[in-house]
């Protein structure tokens, strides 16, 4: 599969405190870096989004269930657990998405409440190629969210992880982006 000028990447959430040692650690999820590094070259253009929580946002729980999508304090905005992960890439004019900004409401998309959509637009963006972290959160939002703002929507399961609590959700979540219209791909098959 050919990237055209017209091609975006988005790499959802790869974020220190989504890695290995971060407050809300995605098994493996630094081992997306360097795929997502590979690809980066080949697309004029690039988006990054990141949660960028408020310290009492509405998520953070002492006490996280997770399952209720209640979860630790993670990447609170501007502290080393929200920066991107140290030897992701960004290019120079990437555009980076900050999501969860608002102390009470949860936005798992990088769509929800943001300019994405028309940003993709104004760069005549017609494919988008998602990937990060995690597969059955932020990366389903935001692919489910790229299907339904218009956008042929691409993942590229080698290059996300999930969290999958419980068991089973990173699966299904692949299955539910699928049956909404987006295609399930792996890196090797991008040119």
């Amino acid at each position: 599969m050919n990237i055209n000028p017209t091609d975006a990447l988005i790499v959802v959430d790869v974020q220190n405190d989504f890695c290995p040692g971060g407050a809300l650690a995605v098994a493996d999820g630094d081992g997306v870096v360097a795929g997502i590094n590979r690809l980066l070259p080949l697309f004029s253009v690039t988006v990054f989004t990141r949660d960028w929580h408020p310290a009492n946002h509405c998520s953070f729980s002492d006490h996280p269930e997770y399952v209720d999508k209640s979860w630790p304090a993670h990447c609170v905005a501007n502290t080393p657990g929200a920066r991107f992960h140290t030897d992701l890439t960004l290019p120079d004019d990437a555009m980076i998405v900050s999501k969860g900004t608002d102390a009470s409401k949860e936005a798992y998309s990088g769509f929800d409440g943001t300019a994405l959509a028309e940003s993709l637009r104004d760069a005549n963006v017609g494919r988008v190629f998602v990937c990060g972290l995690a597969t059955d959160y932020c990366v389903k939002a935001t692919a489910l969210d790229a299907v339904r703002n218009g956008f042929e929507t691409y993942v590229i399961d080698d290059l996300c992880r999930g969290v999958d609590i419980p068991p089973g959700t990173a699966r299904a979540a692949i299955e539910a982006m699928m049956s909404a219209g987006a295609h399930v791909i792996v890196s090797g098959e991008i040119a």
